[in-house]
């Protein structure tokens, strides 16, 4: 099993909300046909500010950079840009807390 552990936060534009978690619903599945993840069970959560963070685990170092060279995976990040702003766990208000809680999706 990988140890190489992601964490993915998206924050929704306004008015993206919708059409963002229906994009991710293809994200895992994308990821996981063309072999770069892991088959641990993902882990989608929401932050208080409506941020959306999924937890999933990459097959290998070179899953990483195949990622970015795939066509598939690219076409739906591009579509996850175009509906969110990528963002860090530091950004949330959850963060600043030693056991930070978060709505499970």
């Amino acid at each position: 099993m990988s140890e190489l552990v992601f964490m993915a936060l998206y924050r929704p534009t306004p008015g993206n909300e919708e059409e963002l978690m229906e994009v991710l619903k293809l994200h895992i599945p994308t990821l996981r046909e063309e072999g770069l993840i892991t088959d641990r069970e993902l882990l989608t959560l929401q932050a208080e500010d409506g941020t959306i963070i999924e937890i999933a685990e990459w097959k290998s170092t070179e899953a990483i950079e195949n990622a970015h060279q795939n066509p598939n995976v690219m076409a739906v990040w591009n579509k996850i840009g175009a509906l969110s702003k990528l963002t860090s766990l530091s950004t949330l208000a959850e963060a600043q807390y030693p056991f930070p809680n978060f709505k499970a999706l």
